[in-house]
């Protein structure tokens, strides 16, 4: 049986053009644009048969061979467009690569589901969306043997792939094809990641490491060489501020700033210059790179194209490039400097640029996400179903400042309207409800074309699964009064600018959906009164109301919900 469903997947990839051990078949010289190796690097990663190199301007060029270190011309990966990728990683027959605007895409092989695609093809050949996280505003992204693991901006930690040896986390040894919240790291505060052939390594913002996956050869540094199905602290580095880790195939390197040490464990086969044997089972000091002066800070990452994660050259060494070129390039989000340029410099030739800057963070639900973090002693961190993480002033200073600018304030706007048909009714992580959050307090009061996006994210919000729904009222109910209160007036405007349209429409023809901020502001007034806020209309949106009420639609949308005491 197992026979026959190899002699299958070696036709795919017969008729795919693709040669075993490989992942998409190298094209002709007339089929490409080649990596000519004048473009600046912006990141590159590698494994024995695979390298994958981003260019500064976001192109992506790849490479894969049969033989290991041999490496040929790389071509451009143009099935991802417009794409500015800023982040790659290899594993050992799979690719992942992150884009500025928040999407992660992944392709090859996929036996053990490491693309996360949900897909059951053991093998695809172009870049694929990884829906599951959409709209997670992601940090970094690591691939392993067959296995891949992402950390979010607010570190959350997501797994999937291979899980025989635990190394997903999650608890047990089932594998998974898409994206799985690792909830044994709920309260871990995920600042790095990385990943083994069968292990992953995790650091969290105060500088402790966890490991989890495949320990026979003492990979995971807890003195003996069990697997690990969860999460476990390292504790031979308790208290040393750990500030990067990076997993070869069966060892763990980890750097410690304030000693200036990196710290191994496992099985290193020689590959870190030292005689000690192999399985080494808790963390030990080994000699830095930097000491005797090899590498300084001009390294680039182009060197890592020269060598693979088992091939002669130290993973030391790897580990040092990549600490070189930290912080990991992001994903796009707000930054006050680049909103003050927005303001004040609209002129023609800036434009343009501007325009394309607004596009890329408003059209993205992960960069929205990712924008208007509250980190002041790191809060975003604690982002949960109560928990929004967002700095709800921070939303209205960049509210007032675009609202200074109408060219800029049109822009975000209708950005926003574009974004708003495509929120997904199933938000992956408690992350994604930020939006729903941030983008009423984005809109001007008392403005037609804000009243008709609010109908928009109304559309959007009921949309929601009933258990999504519930989180995102807890969220509401949870805000500071005073963006409550505003939020209910925002809802109440565009609720009486969908009933007096009704005045001048055949209600006949009126669908009851057409009035969606009706049941928001319902919804609201539901927690108003759990939470013992005084709520909704002033007198004379009452009087308007009543006199609405004559129409048996409207009598059955508006009830007795409206008539409340001024807040």
């Amino acid at each position: 049986m197992a026979g026959g469903r190899q002699r299958q997947r070696r036709a795919k990839r017969r008729r795919s053009g693709l040669r075993s051990g490989t992942t998409r078949r190298p094209p002709d010289d007339g089929e490409r644009v080649w990596f000519e190796g004048k473009e600046k690097v912006r990141c590159s990663n590698c494994d024995e048969t695979h390298v994958l190199v981003c260019s500064c301007d976001g192109k992506l060029y790849e490479c894969w061979t049969t033989a290991p270190g041999k490496i040929s011309k790389l071509w451009l990966v143009e099935e991802l467009g417009n794409n500015s990728i800023v982040q790659v990683a290899c594993g050992d027959h799979h690719s992942m690569a992150l884009s500025r605007g928040g999407s992660l895409f992944t392709w090859g092989q996929n036996t053990h589901g490491q693309l996360g695609v949900g897909s059951q093809d053991p093998l695809i050949s172009k870049p694929q969306l990884v829906k599951g996280l959409k709209g997670v505003p992601l940090a970094q992204i690591a691939a392993g043997g067959a296995h891949s693991v992402v950390v979010s901006l607010s570190g959350a930690v997501y797994s999937w792939g291979k899980n025989d040896f635990g190394q997903l986390g999650l608890g047990h040894t089932e594998d998974r094809d898409c994206p799985s919240y690792v909830e044994a790291l709920e309260h871990w505060k995920a600042v790095f990641i990385s990943c083994g052939a069968d292990h992953t390594a995790v650091v969290s913002k105060d500088g402790l490491v966890c490991t989890f996956g495949a320990g026979g050869a003492g990979q995971l540094g807890h003195n003996s060489t069990r697997n690990e199905f969860t999460p476990r602290v390292v504790a031979e580095l308790w208290g040393a501020r750990v500030s990067l880790v990076a997993c070869g195939r069966q060892h763990t390197l980890v750097y410690v700033p304030s000693l200036d040490k990196i710290y191994s464990f496992g099985s290193y086969e020689g590959q870190l210059g030292s005689e000690r044997k192999a399985n080494q089972l808790i963390p030990l000091p080994t000699s830095s790179p930097v000491d005797n002066g090899k590498y300084s800070q001009e390294n680039t990452s182009q060197n890592v194209i020269q060598t693979t994660a088992e091939g002669k050259e130290s993973i030391v060494d790897l580990l040092f490039k990549t600490r070189n070129s930290y912080p990991l390039n992001g994903i796009a989000t707000l930054e006050r400097k680049e909103v003050n340029a927005w303001v004040s410099n609209t002129c023609s030739e800036h434009w343009k640029i501007i325009k394309k800057n607004i596009g890329l963070i408003f059209s993205s639900e992960a960069c929205i996400n990712g924008s208007f973090l509250d980190k002041s002693r790191g809060k975003h961190f604690r982002t949960s179903k109560e928990t929004s993480g967002v700095d709800m002033a921070e939303v209205l200073s960049f509210f007032k400042k675009i609202s200074k600018n109408e060219e800029v304030y049109q822009e975000v706007q209708e950005q926003i309207n574009n974004l708003l048909p495509s929120l997904s009714s199933s938000p992956a992580s408690p992350e994604n409800f930020r939006v729903y959050l941030i983008l009423p307090f984005l809109l001007r009061q008392q403005h037609v074309s804000s009243y008709c996006t609010l109908k928009l994210l109304a559309e959007a919000i009921l949309r929601l699964q009933q258990k999504d729904l519930q989180t995102l009222e807890c969220l509401w109910s949870n805000l500071e009064t005073a963006f409550f209160k505003k939020l209910v007036v925002l809802f109440k405007m565009a609720s009486l600018y969908s009933l007096i349209e009704l005045l001048v429409r055949d209600f006949s023809v009126q669908h009851p959906r057409e009035i969606e901020t009706l049941e928001i502001l319902q919804i609201l007034y539901q927690l108003a009164v759990l939470i013992k806020y005084p709520c909704i209309f002033d007198m004379k949106a009452k009087l308007l109301i009543h006199s609405l009420e004559c129409s048996r639609l409207v009598f059955g949308y508006v009830s007795m919900a409206f008539f409340f005491s001024p807040l």
